[in-house]
């Protein structure tokens, strides 16, 4: 950790965006140009104050971010500005921030009679507000914003800008965007603003495919039952299938949202879809315990609709830094949309998908069966005649990759030994990912008893701070793509601590100058910076920092309100002439009257010769 007040990146003047998210998001959406040819924009040199950690109880209930900010040598004043907190209400449409709709996009209310917002506070189940998009079309700003609860909503509203820059909320502009058609939202996560500006989001956690409605009406999974007000109480209407997927939300010609979901990309806890430069190769980010890493390469450019899924096999060549490994990937087919919405909306189960037998007392399984370990732990599976034609076909297999994804890829050979994979982002100046680790455990450790029954291809030192690991991208005429990752290695650690009772830092237990449980991270587009945010409880208040990939160096940048995570940061480079780094506030519990998530940005920062 550096001791002066300033951090240093580096960008193109070109415009440009980045997101971090955590669940959150991350990405890099502005231009479509070739990355391989050498940039003709000037390098605009940003250099932010450094924030310290926060120790009174005023200045942890609080957001606080840089305040002054160099361009070019110019000093710059600019502030954290909040744009909108769940609960705000638009007069003129009627619609509320966050509030959550059944499947006949009516409103739900607790028993209680009060509004069911999604906060994170309250009693509904989730997190609240976790990413937004801000799309330039039409010559309008709009912004998606999407909810990480049990029944997850999304919103569009209209922006307006001001001559200085502040951007607020269009009174008669807030819309409530419908999902009935795909089966409703569920705990949406990390998003991105896509190069063609879209918003592309995420359905987080997966639920399992062996719940079944009891003579009560429920299934016995918690989250999985407080679905239930957005089917009217009727949980048979509902499938375990209808949730874990990509959804699209675009803006038409008219202004109106247009909502998809991409079933040909795979169902697992999706943390986040990250889309690379070519418009078509899209990583996924799977959150939790012994999950995967996958790649989706669309048939398309801006259309992912229909195209090939690949999951990652880490190949280990060495335990130090947490673990360096080549990548293999391992191909798990082509399928459509439609294809497979088809089998979604049979609502099956998991038993129609994969036969099971138990291990014996050897944790061997018997012949026919294939010994895996993911998120369910050890399993003995063999792939069933899904489509009931009497041979177990590439049609089988299709529809076995894309709804069990991650046992599916295990059955292929692929990692899941994973451990709270976060955000990714891409450097396209050096060919490198950055993808985040919130914690190297379970699976990933080797010797855990997390892996009994899998192939232990992870096997390095366990760290409960988390590991932000880099990944070479290169071209594979195989797989149609030139951005496909090669190799994996830690790039920076959170350090564990131990301070004592009576210490300025003693309630934390990761390094309060160093990261902690790397959530969502975003490259600054040819620049030495990456963006690291968090979602921890071992650091007393969640932060943002900077980490300079020339020097290694970390910078505090950002501090979120007490038990807030920072989810959703988010750079806009040129935004009619302004920038902005955006950031969600998630379910703080300071002062009572700032209880709401709320959407933010630090800024506006002026570029492009403005006065």
């Amino acid at each position: 950790m550096k001791t002066d007040n300033i951090f240093k990146l580096s960008l193109v003047s070109a415009a440009l965006g980045i997101a971090l998210t955590g669940c959150s998001v991350d990405l890099d959406f502005n231009d479509d140009d070739d990355d391989s040819a050498p940039t003709e924009n000037p390098v605009t040199q940003v250099e932010f104050a450094e924030i310290s950690v926060p120790l009174s109880l005023d200045a942890q209930q609080q957001v606080r971010a840089s305040r002054e900010v160099v361009v070019n040598g110019q000093i710059q004043s600019i502030a954290y500005n909040r744009i909108m907190a769940t609960a705000y209400e638009d007069k003129q449409t009627g619609e509320i921030f966050g509030l959550s709709k059944d499947y006949m996009d009516e409103v739900i209310t607790f028993e209680d009679g009060s509004d069911y917002i999604c906060n994170g506070t309250n009693a509904g189940v989730g997190s609240g507000l976790d990413f937004n998009s801000i799309l330039q079309k039409n010559g309008t700003l709009y912004m998606v914003s999407q909810f990480e609860c049990q029944i997850g909503s999304i919103y569009v509203q209209e922006l307006a800008q001001d001559e200085y820059g502040h951007l607020s909320p269009v009174e008669g502009t807030l819309e409530f965007v419908s999902q009935k058609d795909e089966f409703g939202g569920w705990v949406h996560c990390a998003g991105q603003t896509t190069p063609w500006q879209s918003h592309l989001g995420s359905e987080e956690y997966e639920p399992s495919g062996d719940l079944t409605v009891g003579d009560d009406g429920k299934t016995g999974n918690f989250y999985y039952d407080a679905i239930a007000p957005y089917w009217k109480g009727d949980l048979t209407m509902a499938s375990p299938y209808y949730y874990g997927w990509t959804p699209e939300v675009q803006i038409n010609s008219q202004g109106e949202a247009e909502y998809t979901k991409h079933y040909s990309m795979g169902r697992m806890s999706h943390e986040l879809a990250y889309v690379m430069p070519d418009n078509r190769t899209v990583y996924l980010t799977d959150d939790g315990t012994n999950v995967g890493l996958y790649m989706f390469v669309a048939d398309q450019p801006t259309d992912l609709s229909a195209g090939t899924l690949y999951a990652a096999k880490w190949v280990q060549t060495s335990k130090e830094n947490f673990g360096e490994a080549n990548l293999e990937w391992i191909d798990l087919g082509h399928a459509t949309n439609d294809e497979i919405r088809a089998e979604v909306a049979k609502k099956p189960h998991l038993t129609d998908i994969f036969d099971f037998v138990d291990p014996d007392e050897n944790d061997q399984c018997a012949d026919g069966y294939k010994s895996i370990s993911t998120s369910a732990y050890h399993e003995c599976i063999k792939l069933k005649d899904i489509n009931q034609d009497s041979v177990i076909d590439e049609k089988d297999e299709k529809i076995a990759s894309r709804l069990e994804t991650r046992r599916f890829s295990a059955y292929m050979g692929a990692t899941t030994e994973f451990r709270k994979e976060e955000g990714i982002t891409y450097n396209a100046k050096d060919k490198k990912l950055y993808l985040a680790m919130s914690e190297v455990a379970r699976g990933m450790e080797d010797g855990s008893s997390s892996e009994t029954g899998g192939y232990n291809h992870i096997a390095v030192d366990d760290n409960p701070c988390g590991v932000v690991y880099e990944l070479d991208v290169a071209a594979d005429s195989n797989m149609g793509s030139d951005y496909v990752a090669q190799n994996m290695k830690g790039l920076v650690a959170g350090i564990p601590a131990d301070y004592a009772d009576g210490d300025t830092y003693a309630g934390n237990s990761c390094d309060v100058n160093s990261i902690a449980s790397p959530d969502n991270v975003a490259y600054l587009e040819d620049s030495n910076s990456l963006i690291i945010g968090e979602d921890t409880s071992a650091h007393i208040n969640n932060m943002i920092w900077s980490y300079n990939l020339d020097n290694g160096e970390l910078t505090r940048i950002y501090t979120a309100p007490l038990d807030a995570e920072t989810t959703s940061p988010f750079w806009y480079k040129d935004i009619n002439g302004f920038g902005y780094l955006t950031a969600v506030a998630q379910h703080p519990e300071g002062r009572e009257s700032d209880m709401e998530s709320e959407v933010g940005y630090v800024g506006p920062f002026r570029f492009n010769n403005q006065d």
